[in-house]
């Protein structure tokens, strides 16, 4: 987010251990005339990112962390989730700021022209590999 210019807070909370202050700090955000978008990071039975989306109307996008626990099956909790709450689910947390920038993008020309150099310098730095690898 940092390196597309895009401003962020970090929050910590959860859906389990703190849900009445999860939903608070929802609320403040829910008030906000700026679009948004929420990263939340969570794992095992990942109920922050349903929880957030349950309620609110901004987009969500889940990334939970990589974890060996249960073979990898926790992921699961990340893609099933109830009718009616769609949070996005991102393995990797620059996919899930990359994500959030073009979601943000679509109101903001300015953030759109920086996500385009951004991919137009990820081509550059493939096509540069490939000319070194194969010199």
């Amino acid at each position: 987010l940092e390196a597309l210019g895009v401003p962020f807070a970090l929050r910590v909370a959860s859906a389990h251990k703190s849900p009445r202050y999860l939903l608070d700090a929802l609320a403040e955000y829910n008030c906000s005339a700026e679009p948004l978008v929420f990263i939340g990071v969570a794992g095992r039975s990942n109920a922050l990112a349903g929880m957030a989306d349950a309620n609110t109307t901004w987009p969500v996008i889940t990334c939970p962390p990589t974890s060996s626990a249960f073979g990898g099956a926790d992921i699961y909790s990340s893609l099933r989730m109830p009718s009616g709450v769609a949070p996005l689910v991102i393995l990797e947390p620059s996919g899930a700021a990359l994500a959030a920038a073009k979601l943000l993008a679509l109101a903001d020309p300015a953030l759109r022209a920086r996500v385009a150099a951004h991919q137009a310098e990820m081509t550059d730095s493939i096509i540069a590999a490939d000319r070194d690898i194969n010199r």
